[in-house]
């Protein structure tokens, strides 16, 4: 069974915006993308960089470094330089809690 791990309010991130927490000694990025919460981890698989940094663009997050970007809902790379997929999480919302899954 997975285990949840309440890391922030709704209220904490606004739509159209993201936002970094450390949650048992991980970078973990936020995205409220049209009301809808998604997360992964805090690092670009293209310089380890932190995303965190960079923009919600769309449903996209661009990494700051080097203008990477990534699919917010599936963690696919949508423009180089990057290549490969940032790793996202289970969100879940109970009451006003985002709640995410870690492995």
């Amino acid at each position: 069974m997975t285990t949840f791990s309440t890391v922030a309010k709704t209220r904490d991130i606004a739509p159209g915006t993201m936002k970094t927490f450390v949650v048992n000694g991980q970078s973990i990025l936020i995205a409220n993308w049209q009301g809808t919460f998604f997360a992964t981890h805090d690092v670009c698989t293209h310089d380890d960089g932190p995303l965190g940094d960079g923009a919600l663009v769309g449903e996209e997050i661009e990494c700051p470094r080097h203008g990477g970007r990534f699919n917010v809902k599936t963690g696919a790379a949508t423009q180089m330089p990057a290549m490969f997929p940032i790793q996202t999480l289970a969100v879940q919302i109970v009451g006003d809690e985002i709640q995410i899954a870690l492995e």
